[in-house]
């Protein structure tokens, strides 16, 4: 893997002020993946959104760890749910629209 796309560990947590370990935890908990390359720690650039949720949870708002987890993983259920509810809707619309052409 190129580490061209990466995003460096050391590097975006000097740059956000926090510490290397929360990252590591934040792996721990399954809830971030580390690439290491070369002995050195990256970050996929998609992760950086879910990442700098999870600073604020935790910096911001105070949350620990396993509340950061309970927090993701209701927020995943929501999201499946959603999109669960948008395919019935769109079901719904098409057995709508057939009943009122017959």
């Amino acid at each position: 893997m190129n580490s061209k796309n990466l995003i460096q560990i050391k590097q975006f947590c000097l740059y956000h002020e926090i510490e290397n370990t929360f990252i590591t935890k934040l792996n721990n908990y399954g809830l971030v993946e580390i690439v290491i390359l070369d002995e050195d720690e990256y970050l996929q650039p998609e992760q950086l959104p879910i990442v700098e949720k999870m600073m604020r949870l935790h910096y911001d708002l105070k949350i620990n760890l396993e509340g950061i987890d309970a927090i993701t993983h209701l927020l995943s259920k929501i999201e499946a749910l959603q999109q669960k509810l948008n395919i019935v809707q769109n079901k719904l619309r098409i057995f709508e629209q057939h009943e009122t052409e017959s």
